[in-house]
């Protein structure tokens, strides 16, 4: 099998020198994402296109490929090439028909055929029979050269036909790591998922920085969508999350902040503590979920108030954004089902919130502040790499596939939102007890203990960690449940 890859446009109209490079970048990070996929995959780099090939014709491996092309930032668009000797006109017109007779009713088309080599026809003479061909068993399809709905391209070399498929659109942006390293203040909610996305299209390096304010069970959910994000659109890169434990900076606040100025306050000290975040992973800027007006903290004055307090670039894409804008992308991307799932976590809540606050009033709060409590919490953050959250759920919990050993002893505990069990109900002949995960913890030990318990997710990912933090926490009879 042969996928022809396209680069995004805004790759192409660089200088030569530019996008040879980028070309070559994004050569390479498919090279290291298709390695796994089968040993016989081959990526090519050839100027105007890369072409991804592999041996035989397994559906799997196919599949695997589509996924990681579709996913893989600076690819414009991508087709499975399918090629056959070449014979006469008749085969290579049946040919096109059983890949694009089904796509073509209420579309317009144009054939576009090239040559390499000697033949006994021109171009012009295939393209007209084939269209021909499929005008006379697609009433509803008409031609259209200037500006088709389909185009439908055929390269003959030699005595091999190539008949490009359907397009598949990609990501677009620039290949990992054409531009400079960021560090997203990720949340877990949808909107620092998606900014996190934005950047990670756009060919930024990006880890992942998390202020911790829920415990085990928050960070638990932040880094499954830290994974999940990485594993989709990044795996190219190492990259980093970094967890840091902001309990206590909430409750120095809390302690000794005037209630209104609390929100912008903790917005400072978190992006304080990000920029030397940043300086350790030699991020160039800070990415934030904020849009504007969306929470108190969020009005323009009180943005510019915050970011007074770093010297650091503050990068938000979505300042613009409307709330259901984010949640569609979130949806789109893959992290909304995860983010809708985490409780939220505000740390700290004012009576009435400052939307406009005065510098001088801000800087007298913190000056109330423990001085040295920030670096302390820096210092003692917690530092994984993607490959460390992968690596420490499958190894530290070796989870088998328990399908076949339900029994009567067997509880399964459902830990999905209420939403996905409606969705997809859970039918198993064993009894079944529905329990969120960010509950999970505190309600674990209130169960029998003397029963075996098997937690389930859609995805796997989320059970899995829940089951690691319960087996540190002593409890040895939880396991995974996978169908």
């Amino acid at each position: 099998m042969k996928f022809v890859v396209r680069l995004h446009a805004e790759i192409t109209i660089k200088s030569r020198s530019v996008r040879k490079r980028y070309g070559k970048v994004l050569t390479n990070n498919l090279r290291k994402i298709l390695a796994p996929v089968d040993d016989s995959v081959y990526v090519k780099w050839l100027w105007d296109r890369i072409e991804v090939s592999a041996d035989g014709d397994d559906s799997q491996v196919r599949s695997e490929i589509n996924e990681i092309l579709q996913n893989t930032p600076g690819i414009s668009w991508f087709a499975e090439v399918i090629e056959r000797p070449l014979t006469d006109f008749d085969a290579i017109a049946e040919l096109v028909g059983e890949h694009w007779l089904k796509r073509l009713p209420g579309n317009s088309f144009a054939v576009r055929v090239k040559r390499k080599g000697n033949h006994e026809f021109n171009s012009q003479q295939l393209e007209r029979y084939i269209g021909g061909y499929l005008l006379e068993r697609v009433p509803d399809t008409s031609v259209n050269l200037s500006n088709p709905d389909l185009d439908i391209a055929l390269q003959i070399t030699n005595k091999i036909v190539h008949l490009v498929g359907e397009r598949v659109n990609g990501l677009g942006g620039f290949p990992i790591p054409t531009q400079e390293t960021v560090l997203s203040l990720l949340s877990g909610g949808f909107d620092s998922g998606v900014a996190t996305y934005e950047f990670i299209r756009r060919g930024a390096r990006t880890h992942f920085c998390f202020f911790n304010l829920g415990g085990d069970a928050h960070e638990v959910a932040v880094r499954q969508i830290a994974y999940y994000l990485w594993k989709r659109y990044s795996s190219s890169h190492p990259i980093k999350f970094i967890s840091v434990d902001f309990a206590p900076i909430v409750d120095d606040i809390l302690t000794n902040v005037d209630n209104g100025q609390m929100g912008v306050v903790l917005k400072r000290q978190m992006l304080r503590a990000a920029d030397k975040v940043a300086r350790y992973v030699k991020a160039q800027a800070l990415v934030t979920g904020e849009a504007m007006g969306q929470v108190s903290s969020q009005t323009l004055s009180n943005l510019k108030v915050i970011d007074q307090a770093t010297s650091a670039l503050v990068l938000r894409p979505l300042i613009s954004k409307d709330k259901q804008e984010i949640v569609d992308e979130a949806k789109r991307i893959g992290t909304e089902p995860l983010a809708k799932s985490i409780p939220e976590y505000c740390g700290v809540i004012s009576n009435k919130p400052t939307v406009k606050a005065i510098p001088a009033v801000i800087e007298a709060e913190e000056a109330k502040l423990n001085k040295d409590l920030l670096e302390q919490v820096v210092q003692a953050s917690n530092v994984l790499s993607m490959q460390d959250i992968a690596t420490q759920t499958d190894a530290e919990l070796a989870l088998p596939d328990t399908t076949t050993e339900l029994s009567s002893q067997t509880i399964i505990i459902d830990i999905r939102n209420d939403e996905e069990i409606e969705t997809a109900p859970l039918s198993v002949e064993v009894e079944v007890i529905e329990i969120p995960f960010f509950k999970l913890a505190s309600q674990f030990a209130e169960l029998d203990q003397s029963r075996e318990y098997l937690l389930y997710c859609d995805q796997g990912i989320m059970s899995r960690m829940q089951a690691l933090l319960l087996h540190e926490s002593g409890y040895n009879n939880v396991s995974v449940y996978k169908p």
